[in-house]
């Protein structure tokens, strides 16, 4: 006579049965989210090599702003720009570096090409932020930038928001500026970070850039087939509490 639905027996069947279930979809979830992190991790390492790449090369041409630049393609490639400064039309963009909390100094550059581009300069203490503190750094005549290329950053500071109107600005938000100094014609939409030739009276200071990429997928992956791991110590440990309530039953 085969056993009552009502018995241990199958009661401990569909117990296991569920229970399996469950651990199956828990394992093939935090297995899947670890796969996902391996491929993560191996993207990320790719992104850093093309920047390294690129931030030691020869500076190419900067692009004309008829030419999307894109954050795969662009982001700290090395160029090379050359016009002349419009220092009355500076802006000052809140910083915290190495040397201090400050300013960055973004100045348009008129280029010798027909389009503007705004230039971060370098850094300045909070002393030196009228121009007058730095007067000798406010060179006149045609120039040649070298630089990485940088994206806007229309999204203000944490926590910041820029405040055009007040004129205070927490990131280097390309449009934003743009409006706020007047710049008409083309203006590119990138902004080019200087690189570290020294200016007179030494200020701004240039080649400050900050290459950091947060890369933390391996540790995540580590966790997440971890946690599979753990799924199947668990069903193990189920399975046998389940054949131990069944009196050695399968």
């Amino acid at each position: 006579m085969p056993p009552s639905p009502d018995s241990p027996v199958p009661k401990g069947r569909f117990r296991l049965a569920a229970g399996a279930v469950v651990f199956a979809v828990l394992f093939a979830g935090f297995s899947a989210l670890g796969v996902w992190q391996v491929q993560r991790l191996a993207w990320k390492q790719d992104l850093i090599r093309q920047v390294e790449t690129r931030i030691h090369a020869a500076p190419v041409a900067a692009p004309a702003p008829d030419r999307a630049v894109t954050r795969a393609a662009d982001q700290y490639r090395r160029v090379v720009v050359s016009g002349r400064f419009d220092h009355g039309r500076e802006t000052l963009v809140k910083a915290v570096t190495d040397l201090g909390p400050g300013y960055w100094v973004l100045t348009p550059l008129a280029t010798d090409r027909g389009f503007t581009v705004l230039i971060n300069r370098g850094f300045v203490p909070a002393e030196r932020a009228a121009p007058a503190a730095r007067a000798e750094g406010q060179v006149e005549g045609a120039r040649d930038v070298v630089g990485l290329l940088r994206l806007t950053e229309p999204k203000g500071g944490f926590l910041r928001a820029n405040d055009p109107a007040g004129d205070r600005w927490f990131s280097r938000d390309v449009a934003g500026i743009a409006g706020a100094r007047g710049l008409s014609g083309s203006v590119a939409a990138y902004f080019i970070d200087a690189e570290a030739a020294p200016n007179p009276g030494g200020w701004p200071r240039g080649g400050l850039t900050v290459v950091r990429f947060a890369n933390s997928h391996l540790i995540y992956a580590l966790t997440w087939f971890g946690l599979a791991g753990l799924c199947v110590l668990g069903f193990w440990l189920f399975r046998r509490e389940e054949v131990r309530r069944r009196g050695g039953g399968v």
